[in-house]
């Protein structure tokens, strides 16, 4: 077969020249003990597909295995492993059914999803006894989502020669154990998974293989009607109940209101400073459900002048449309899930988060969809809405985390604090298309910069610029960005002690100072009447008049401070 004769004839330094450090590190540990499983953690971004499919050819000229089997989550993943193992000289068939039962005699192996494994496990196992098999598990942590499917891979695949396991977020928020992986148990009799290579986002980012990202978060106040018909409201970054977070969190992402078209414009004024660098950078907006994909497409094209690419997850022709835009120079991409894993669009640059999913493990996944670096010095940007748990997870990007099958035992008889449930449940929350929302019409949404964040801390403090992060070039090594950034923080405040006091200060001056006041003191009536701080402002400004904070002029924001200190002596 000439496809075995070329593998052949390729000497394994053939194969190693030309990869990543961790790759070959990789590939090494893996001859050196040359186990039937093995478990390669890496971050998105960093090279997964290539260093398994040189693993695979270095197998099959060895005579190890005779076939590959490629197992991943989508549709589109299928063909986008059949193109880069044709690079390797591996036929695989992306368009394999199981209703046809046998391979075609002129490819070595075939793409599948755990979904079409799922349905037919005694085929794939049959496929895989037939000859000796090399089974790659592209993310391998969806073959715990569910406890049928994680029995369906195991039946399947128990007979294979080899098994590799690839995942770049190996945590789940279940107790489903992920077949073919191992599970050590640590002092406090949690058990864990254990992997054989593990190379994470801080290594990466430190030898350049990823992307330094920068997460940019508005705030803003919402203002919704129940289906009761009673009217709420919240502002976004503020300690709220579960409902009102959700809600609020819903209103933000409202196509109707203002806080999603002030967001998307602010995400393409930063993607047009990106492109100034990098021509062909493009952005993503992660969308919850295909009714709002299809309207934040609108605004798109209201702000830009140009359509956007919409990509649904029932649409046949979402892969083409994925490849399509890849492979252009087009601005902006909306997406609903198909674009959260796996998916290589190494131009994605700038992203909006405008999904009500927050479980660690997507947030993982959506952000490594703008880690994949071309050329160093490339920056990522994300915009996202100031939810407290997607700050947690941003401010956290190089923790590692592992998938663990137990709870960890208390003294306490399991008894678990109320807030730590609370926590957990704002993890899982995820209400993108669910329908277990009461219906309800947003009133009224507002957004305003409220910090960014990057390299584990944030930045801005109480006096942050928007413009300044919006126009940072789109070319700097990591460290550079922290020194940029640090230094206008400098500039400013020596502009500021140096300036003469009695100058006439700029509007903008102004209105920040006295927002700050309005808030500190809507937070000291809060403390005292316990009052949440959106209920505060919604009252003020029906009292006294006028827009949102962030609308409102000097004159109306010193008419709310006057009430609320009339408030606090007791005056009308």
């Amino acid at each position: 077969m000439r496809t075995m004769t070329l593998l052949q004839t390729t000497s394994t330094d053939d194969r190693l020249r030309g990869l990543r450090h961790w790759q070959r590190e990789a590939f090494e540990e893996y001859f050196r003990r040359e186990p039937r499983d093995f478990l390669a953690v890496a971050t998105p971004g960093a090279g997964k597909t290539t260093f398994a499919l040189t693993l695979a050819s270095e197998l099959l000229a060895r005579h190890v295995v005779r076939s590959i089997t490629v197992v991943c989550p989508t549709e589109h993943l299928k063909k986008q492993w059949a193109e880069a193992a044709a690079r390797f000289n591996i036929p695989l068939d992306p368009d394999f059914k199981n209703s046809q039962g046998a391979l075609g005699k002129h490819f070595i192996g075939a793409a599948v999803t755990y979904a079409q494994v799922a349905a037919h496990p005694a085929l794939h196992r049959n496929r895989t006894e037939a000859r000796r098999t090399l089974v790659i598990f592209d993310e391998i942590h969806h073959a715990g989502d569910s406890l049928s499917w994680g029995e369906a891979i195991r039946e399947a695949f128990d007979p294979a020669t080899r098994r590799l396991c690839l995942t770049g977020t190996p945590f789940r928020s279940d107790t489903n154990p992920i077949p073919f992986v191992s599970y050590v148990q640590d002092h406090t009799g949690v058990r864990r998974c254990s992997w054989d290579y593990n190379y994470g986002y801080g290594p990466a980012l430190a030898d350049g293989v990823v992307r330094p990202v920068i997460f940019l978060a508005y705030s803003g106040e919402m203002r919704w009607r129940t289906r009761a018909g009673e009217e709420l409201a919240a502002r976004l970054g503020e300690e709220l109940t579960q409902d009102a977070l959700s809600q609020a969190w819903r209103a933000a992402l409202d196509p109707k209101g203002d806080w999603i078209k002030r967001v998307l414009a602010a995400a393409d004024r930063r993607l047009t400073e990106v492109r100034k660098h990098t021509p062909d950078a493009g952005g993503l907006v992660i969308a919850s459900d295909h009714e709002n994909a299809r309207a934040y497409a609108r605004i798109l094209r209201q702000i830009t002048g140009r359509g956007a690419t919409v990509v649904l997850s029932d649409d046949p022709t979402a892969s083409r449309k994925i490849s399509q835009f890849a492979e252009s120079d087009d601005r902006w991409m909306v997406a609903v899930k198909m674009v959260s894993e796996g998916v290589d669009v190494p131009r994605l640059m700038v992203g909006v988060y405008a999904t009500s999913t927050s479980t660690p493990l997507f947030f993982a996944q959506a952000v490594g969809r703008f880690v994949r670096v071309r050329r160093r010095g490339e920056i990522a940007s994300v915009f996202l809405p100031s939810i407290p748990v997607l700050l947690e997870y941003a401010s956290e990007m190089e923790r590692e985390r592992d998938h663990v099958l137990d709870k960890p035992i208390r003294e306490d008889d399991g008894f678990v604090p109320e807030q730590e449930l609370i926590n957990e449940a704002r993890k899982k929350r995820d209400t993108p298309d669910a329908g277990d929302e009461l219906p309800f019409e947003t009133m009224e949404s507002e957004a305003e910069f409220d910090r960014a964040l990057y390299d584990g801390g944030e930045i801005g403090g109480g006096e942050p610029d928007e413009e300044d992060f919006l126009g940072l070039p789109g070319l700097l090594e990591p460290d550079q960005v922290a020194v940029l950034l640090r230094k206008r923080r400098q500039e400013r405040a020596r502009t500021a002690r140096s300036e003469p006091q009695q100058r006439e200060r700029p509007e903008h001056e102004v209105l920040a100072e006295l927002r700050r006041e309005l808030n500190s003191l809507v937070g000291a009536w809060h403390h005292r009447t316990g009052q949440p701080h959106a209920t505060i402002h919604t009252t003020l400004r029906r009292v006294c008049g006028g827009p949102p904070v962030a609308q409102a002029t000097a004159e109306q924001l010193r008419q709310r401070i006057a009430k609320l200190r009339a408030w606090a002596v007791g005056a009308e």
